[in-house]
């Protein structure tokens, strides 16, 4: 289907409506008869009638005119997309800067009618004259909205001061009203939603995966994680936290009375043209409550199998090890190494109509089309070993268990592999090897591991090296014994520096190392006869595994990431010569 092309050819709105099953033949006849006594669009006539919703409506209309609809009620404004269209010709031609994606070049405009051609030519000459000394022309992505919808959404964003440091003057001059605040309906023109705005499409723009809300004694410190390291982002005025502690508890639907338990909530958000999850977490300390929000963009969730940076050897080898029609993979590593990532793509690799794929999370931090998913919940007394019970009797192909943490979700887990299914699950522990004796530790005889183990999959998530501003240099004696290369050989690796482009991080963006232990029946019966670790990590060698380590060397040579970050995630003292 064509977003932005005027010229596409257009289904008549009641053969869609027909089509999809919002109306039946009848309503048609009856709204065409009201059409013809009224004079009003078939569309109109069929939302008096109270056929339609006015999001099916809209569906509709979207599907009739080629456009993609755009949902505009729980977006946030992006400042710099507004710079591009004055108030005055938004109201005139009913559209909207919805965001603006600096990269691609791209601005995203909603619209009541995106085939208007002198509202289109408008926008182009605006974008032009923006466009002036740029390496290349803004274009202007068209997407449809309600009319209502978008002047609504032009009220409550326009003429609004947007910066952090605008709405703090705002705030510094004038007295919060928290009862205000807790109401659903008045938060936009409140200038504490609109910071917490700023802050939440300020945090997704730098990429950042979690927002920390940390009150101290006299003042409010922020900080964003990003590439898996925390950067402080700014400190408030302590009289602030409490109006957005309000807020920010109301978006999560907790308890804004509650302040000495801890709570858990979900807010979700139109940011930057896409939808946005965060998972919200509020626990109480000695200087009020620290509120954190890990960021779960759908978009960027789920990667191709292919474009998770293997090696061809790599993507070969597991993608054999899918083959295997039973057993359980496990993929290992500490918090926020990418686990649950690598897992949804091997699992969207997998999703097929032929399969039914069942998933047990806590919680289903990404909705993933066709499979079934279910978060395991304390109120209901669903915890992973009586949900894989649960799952069982659903008539799977694949189960993926978030994370196998005690004795009777290990023994599940392996029993479900046993009995003809693939399983899918994490683990925290160090190493792929290290998996087998931390299995046994949580009660599984090694016998039953032996043969139901398809292979384990350990990683690590680095910062790559940002590549503008990377410094190449000659490492030294030392650091090629590290990687190594002969203390003679010629080598060149790189280092971070730091430049605008990274923020004067040095590096931009994070990638894995990963190794990949795949099962055959060698490693079967050293599993079986609890041989020790070092005597199942020779055979592995022997057979071609590559620890983590020499993945992340392999990142250092290619000028991906650089030895200091390696060393920071990695153990690489056994390569140090004392």
């Amino acid at each position: 289907m064509s977003t932005d092309n005027p010229a596409v050819k257009h289904k008549r709105i009641g053969d869609v409506l027909l089509d999809r099953g919002f109306i039946n033949a009848d309503q048609l006849h009856i709204a065409l008869q009201q059409q013809k006594l009224t004079g009003k669009a078939l569309g109109e006539a069929l939302l008096d009638l109270g056929f339609i919703t006015e999001e099916a409506m809209l569906d509709a209309v979207s599907e009739s005119v080629g456009h993609e609809s755009i949902e505009l009620s729980s977006i946030i404004a992006d400042a710099s997309a507004l710079a591009f269209v004055p108030k005055h010709i938004a109201l005139k031609h009913a559209l909207f800067p919805v965001s603006y994606d600096s990269e691609r070049g791209e601005l995203i405009v909603a619209a009541a009618n995106p085939d208007d051609i002198v509202a289109r030519d408008t926008v182009v000459s605006l974008l032009v004259r923006a466009s002036q000394g740029m390496a290349k022309r803004i274009k202007p992505l068209w997407r449809i909205a309600s009319s209502s919808e978008v002047l609504a959404t032009i009220d409550r964003f326009y003429d609004r001061e947007l910066s952090i440091d605008g709405i703090l003057v705002e705030l510094e001059s004038g007295q919060l009203d928290l009862l205000a605040l807790s109401q659903a309906g008045v938060a936009y023109s409140h200038p504490i939603v609109r910071l917490m705005d700023a802050l939440f499409a300020d945090a997704v723009s730098h990429g950042a995966s979690d927002i920390h809300f940390e009150p101290e004694e006299s003042f409010l410190r922020i900080r964003y994680r990003i590439d898996g390291v925390l950067r402080p982002i700014r400190s408030l005025a302590k009289p602030n936290w409490t109006a957005m502690l309000v807020r920010l508890k109301v978006m999560s639907n907790m308890n804004i009375a509650e302040t000495r338990a801890p709570q858990d909530g979900r807010i979700s958000l139109s940011l930057f043209g896409r939808q946005i999850d965060f998972r919200a977490a509020a626990q109480p300390t000695i200087h009020g409550e620290n509120f954190v929000l890990r960021v779960l963009d759908r978009k960027r969730s789920v990667v191709a199998l292919d474009g998770l940076g293997l090696t061809e050897f790599q993507l070969n080898l597991l993608k054999l090890m899918l083959e295997r029609p039973e057993g359980i993979l496990l993929v290992t590593g500490p918090t926020g190494s990418g686990k649950t990532t690598t897992l949804y793509s091997v699992l969207n690799h997998l999703n097929t109509v032929g399969v039914n794929i069942m998933t047990l999370e806590d919680p289903v931090e990404y909705p993933l089309a066709m499979i079934r998913q279910t978060s395991v919940a304390e109120a209901v007394k669903l915890d992973f070993a009586e949900g894989i019970r649960s799952l069982m009797r659903q008539d799977p192909d694949i189960i993926f268990v978030g994370e196998i943490r005690d004795k009777d979700t290990a023994e599940m887990a392996v029993r479900s592999a046993m009995t003809g299914h693939q399983v899918f699950s994490t683990l925290h522990t160090n190493s792929a090897i290290r998996s087998i004796p931390r299995l046994v530790d949580l009660g599984v005889h090694a016998e039953i591991l032996s043969g139901n183990i398809i292979g384990i999959v350990a990683q690590r998530l680095v910062r790559r090296l940002c590549p503008h501003c990377k410094a190449a240099y000659t490492p030294d004696e030392a650091e090629k014994a590290i990687l190594g290369v002969h203390y003679n050989e010629a080598s060149t690796i790189y280092r971070a520096n730091g430049c605008p482009a990274c923020e004067g991080e040095g590096y931009k963006g994070r990638l894995a190392i990963i190794e990949i232990l795949r099962f055959d029946r060698g490693l079967d019966e050293l599993v079986a006869r609890g041989a020790l670790i070092q005597e199942m990590n020779d055979y592995a060698v022997s057979k071609g595994f590559v620890e983590i380590a020499e993945d992340g060397i392999r990142r250092v040579r290619e000028g991906s990431t650089s030895l200091d970050e390696i060393r920071r995630v990695v153990d690489l003292t056994d390569r140090i010569s004392v």
